[in-house]
This record gives C-alpha cells, sequence and structure tokens, in this order.
C-alpha cells in the first residue's frame, strides 16, 4: 500500500472541508436563480449563511442614501392580487394642443366644467392625461383637470386621442413622508421625502406626470425634475420660483424626511435614477395626508 506524503492528510481534510461549504452554497444558488433574481454570488453566500443587513443586498447603492437602499432590498410586495384596482394598468390619452373641454357627465349636453389644456405649464410639454373611468360606451374619459386648484375632475370625449398604457403609479404619503412606486399594483420600492412645510403644504390629490426635466447635479432641483399637473395655492411669502408641484431632488439631503420645502416633494439622487426610467409622462402620482 502506498504511502502518503507527509502533511497530505492535513491538505485531504482541508479540501474536504472546501468541497463541503461549496456543496452547502448551491442549493442557495439555485433559489436565487429560481426567483428570477441577480445571481450575485454576494447575495448567494449570504442568504445560505444567515440573515444580513439588508444593505448587504444592494451591494452598489450609494452609501449616502442607506435608509433607500434598504427599502428597495426589503419593502418588496407580496406576491399575490393587486387589492386596489387604482394601481393596476392606466389608460393614457394624448391631448391636442389646443386642449379638450371638460364636461360634467359623460355626454356633450352637459355642462362644461373646465378645460384639459394641451402642453405643460412652464416647459409647453404636449400634454398626456391619465384616464381614471370611462362610460359604459368606452367613448368619453374622466379625467383630473390639470393645474387647478380645489382639484376638479371632468369628462372628456376620446374618439381620436392617441392611446397608451402604463402599470407605474406612485404614491405620496405627506404624513410618512414615503414615496411608493408600484408596477401593476405590486410594490416596487419606497423612498423617504420631503414635503411642503406647515406654511405651505403639499397640496393631496390625485395628478400626473408632465414634465421631465434634467438639471446639472448639485443644483436646487438635484439632477432631474418630474413636473406633475397640480399647482401650489400657498406659496410662501416672496416666493418667486412658479407655483407648478413636482417630484424633485436637492442639494440639500438633510431636508429629506422633512416637511421643510414650499409644496414640492425632494427625494434623494438615488431615488431619481430609480424613477428616471419608470415615470413617463401621463404616470399616476396620487398624493395622499
Amino acid at each position: 500500500m502506498r504511502r502518503l506524503p507527509p502533511g497530505s492528510s492535513l491538505q485531504l481534510a482541508w479540501l474536504g472541508s472546501i468541497l463541503g461549504v461549496v456543496l452547502a452554497l448551491l442549493p442557495a444558488a439555485a433559489a436565487v436563480a429560481d426567483r428570477g433574481e441577480h445571481p450575485d454570488h454576494l447575495v448567494a453566500v449570504a442568504r445560505a449563511l444567515g440573515p444580513v443587513h439588508a444593505a448587504t443586498a444592494v451591494p452598489h447603492a450609494p452609501a449616502s442614501v442607506p435608509k433607500d437602499r434598504a427599502h428597495l432590498g426589503t419593502k418588496r410586495a407580496p406576491r399575490g392580487p393587486t387589492v386596489d384596482p387604482e394601481l393596476g394598468a392606466h389608460l393614457l390619452v394624448h391631448v391636442p394642443v389646443a386642449g379638450i373641454a371638460a364636461h360634467a357627465h359623460p355626454w356633450a349636453a352637459s355642462s362644461i366644467v373646465g378645460s384639459v389644456v394641451g402642453s405643460s405649464r412652464y416647459y409647453h410639454v404636449p400634454l398626456v392625461i391619465w384616464v381614471e373611468a370611462t362610460n359604459a360606451g368606452g367613448d368619453w374619459g374622466k379625467v383630473q383637470l390639470p393645474y387647478v386648484w380645489p382639484r376638479t375632475d371632468g369628462w372628456i370625449r376620446l374618439g381620436g386621442l392617441r392611446r397608451e398604457t402604463t402599470s407605474i403609479t406612485v404614491t405620496v404619503d405627506l404624513s410618512a413622508h414615503r414615496v411608493d412606486v408600484f408596477r401593476a399594483g405590486r410594490l416596487l420600492f419606497h423612498v423617504t421625502g420631503a414635503t411642503g412645510s406647515a406654511y405651505s403644504p403639499t397640496p393631496a390629490g390625485d395628478y400626473v406626470v408632465t414634465d421631465r426635466v434634467p438639471f446639472w447635479p448639485g443644483s436646487a432641483l438635484g439632477s432631474f425634475a418630474f413636473g406633475i399637473s397640480g399647482i401650489q395655492p400657498r406659496l410662501p411669502a416672496g416666493w418667486s420660483g412658479g407655483d407648478q408641484l413636482a417630484i424633485h431632488g436637492t442639494n440639500d439631503p438633510s431636508s429629506i424626511g422633512r416637511s421643510v420645502s414650499a409644496g414640492c416633494v425632494r427625494v434623494s439622487e438615488w431615488s431619481l435614477e430609480h424613477l428616471e426610467p419608470l415615470l413617463r409622462l401621463g404616470t399616476p402620482v396620487l398624493i395622499r395626508p
């Protein structure tokens, strides 16, 4: 019988231990693949060895926004049916340049309650509006009039209007300083935001995205702003920045999570990076007290 060289037994024992660890990790890696998640080996190892801080699951998120990073990793909605129909797929229509008259009821003889303008307030982007409901015939749609306070709804004719859909919904909880982003009623992620101060509170209501405007990083609005179809009826004294509401960034990260703005919702740069590919024109933004 051939003898092993000195030390070989220790080497074999060491190799056996390594092989045991690898075999133990294979089921975890397979589970990650089965769920359709990114096959990040750090994630697979972390899950195999036990619970860790949520930040481990998103190793490339900026260190300046740990709350947002944790939210993305831990606040996914449970799998299951949508419980709120308004968070499902949405019908969007493109408004003609001349605008559309809005009626009190879905028939032409009803009184006109206002107008859906054809472009955004300051950047004059062609308006895309969310149709919240349609009549039985599908030829009239109920919409919220843009840039009107108090919030007013009306019915518009849908015939001849270009249509599209989105499954993205943004909700803003003012009391919790929380911004949730849903796809087809399921939570994708949530982030913390700054909201209006006690003297210029963010007005609640149903809005849509009307502008997508990039800015220089480090500006007062951060690197991006999503104008929405609402106005601030209680502007601060001496304010000269316009009255349109928006979701935008900030050069004062310490303000996020507080009630300090003139009415807009401020979010982090990490948030803007993740919102930018999702929020097309017409995306519903539901702001609640």
